[in-house]
């Protein structure tokens, strides 16, 4: 007799080859239109789902997990970070959790220098001269921006993004200093050429740039927040593409708007997509659309990795990439 296939509810559209997998392989139910499920969706999903694949606009919360009936045994979430999930009431459901991690490495290091540089040297300002016809050739003295190589450069957070961050920065000539919970082995430091700071006061106090690279959790909210922004030189540039609650967003609008920190570079935000409207306003921040990850071979293997979750849990084992609480 054939195994019954398992029941597979995917909350967003994913690239095509990855949605033809999951058909293949499973009783999948495919998002239509490319946009979030409402509460009531997800609740229904829960119930008659033996998996669910959310991502980062969907949020697994404590009364959603209540909800689910005893069919639903994995969460495979399409992605890396899982602040969105309830993870320990998933535990104490008998739920398993997995994740995405290290797809988006090299992509969000990347986009990461793509901000530094986009700040740095003024280039939203020069773009939009062209765009509106302003422009009237070159001139000595005209968007005149900052040179990077031997700049102090920051990092706060030294996982696997915050090391590819720190490779490129060595690339650029960059002095790369970094604050994580926990000291890199020596001869990590070393390949890095990364200078370690136990305080994260001492270190913001002395860099040109900030490069947010560590995760949503409970102990990073608001780690950037008001009395720690005002530590930065009136000449830093901070860099954010990891998750926007870990700066105080309000305090550094104002601080931005009063000119007491030089530049902001932004590709996540405190509250998803309802960004603070007197940021959008200002000239010396580059905002996007959460775009850190938005690859095509990002997003491609960041599905095979949420189907070799799950067709592990289907072969009776943990699925590899499973998130205990404990870790987080």
């Amino acid at each position: 007799m054939a195994k019954q296939r398992l029941s597979v509810v995917v909350t967003r559209r994913l690239p095509e080859v990855v949605e033809a997998r999951l058909a293949e392989l499973f009783d999948v139910k495919l998002r239509e239109s490319d946009t979030a499920m409402t509460r009531q969706e997800l609740q229904q999903a829960v119930k008659e789902c033996d998996v669910l694949v959310p991502t980062i606009t969907d949020q697994i919360d404590n009364a959603l997990i209540s909800q689910a009936s005893g069919r639903l045994k994995l969460i495979a979430n399409y992605g890396a970070g899982v602040d969105h999930i309830d993870t320990e009431t998933a535990r104490q459901q008998g739920i398993m959790v997995s994740n995405t991690p290290g797809v988006v490495t090299e992509d969000t290091a990347d986009m990461t220098m793509a901000l530094l540089l986009a700040m740095t040297r003024r280039m939203p300002e020069g773009i939009a001269k062209m765009q509106n016809s302003e422009w009237e050739g070159w001139s000595p003295t005209a968007l005149l921006g900052g040179r990077i190589s031997g700049r102090r450069l920051g990092i706060l957070g030294m996982g696997r993004i915050g090391q590819a961050v720190a490779r490129r920065a060595n690339a650029f000539g960059m002095q790369v200093h970094y604050h994580n919970r926990r000291r890199l082995r020596g001869e990590t430091e070393e390949e890095l050429k990364a200078t370690y700071w136990e305080s994260l006061d001492q270190m913001v106090a002395r860099m040109d740039v900030i490069s947010i690279n560590c995760p949503h959790t409970p102990s990073t909210f608001h780690l950037m927040n008001a009395r720690r922004l005002k530590l930065l030189k009136p000449d830093a540039v901070i860099v954010n593409t990891s998750r926007g609650e870990v700066i105080d967003e309000n305090a550094l609008t104002r601080m931005l708007r009063a000119g007491e920190i030089k530049g902001a570079a932004l590709d996540v935000y405190e509250r998803g997509a309802e960004i603070n409207p007197r940021l959008r306003e200002l000239d010396n921040v580059v905002l996007l659309p959460h775009m850190g990850s938005a690859t095509v071979e990002g997003r491609i293997e960041m599905g095979e990795k949420v189907i070799i979750n799950i067709k592990t849990f289907d072969d009776g084992h943990r699925p590899p990439d499973q998130v205990v609480p404990s870790m987080l």
